[in-house]
């Protein structure tokens, strides 16, 4: 179970590297095997159907994130904990709502979604 300060102290830490752009600090945070999607990552990475399977895969994506949105930026509105997941719901730097679940293995993300308001 992820204790509510432990989530916090992630939830903070996740934020600022985010909006530092620290993509070697994101990382850190996840296994080599990771298997991440989003709408977004269909976009991005082409032919990959919004999934990023592997660090690697997670890096190319976020670089290409950060590439086309420059002006990048999050403000969290609300996060949640359950077993072995953190959801973070924040706003991005269009005045979208997105929600990022995350589930961890022990200290590290396993999963990730990326889930964006509809409409």
């Amino acid at each position: 179970m992820i204790s509510d300060d432990t989530a916090r102290a992630f939830v903070d830490q996740w934020l600022a590297d985010w909006n530092a752009h620290d993509l070697d600090a994101l990382l850190a945070h996840y296994a080599d095997d990771v298997v991440f999607t989003s709408p977004l990552a269909a976009r991005l990475l082409p032919g990959s159907g919004g999934v990023a399977r592997g660090k690697a895969a997670l890096r190319e994506y976020w670089t290409a994130g950060l590439a086309a949105l420059p002006d990048l930026r999050f403000e969290v509105l609300d996060h949640y904990v359950g077993v072995g997941t953190i959801v973070i719901r924040y706003r991005n730097q269009s005045g979208g709502v997105v929600s990022e679940v995350l589930e961890f293995d022990g200290d590290v993300i396993v999963r990730g979604h990326g889930t964006y308001q509809a409409g």
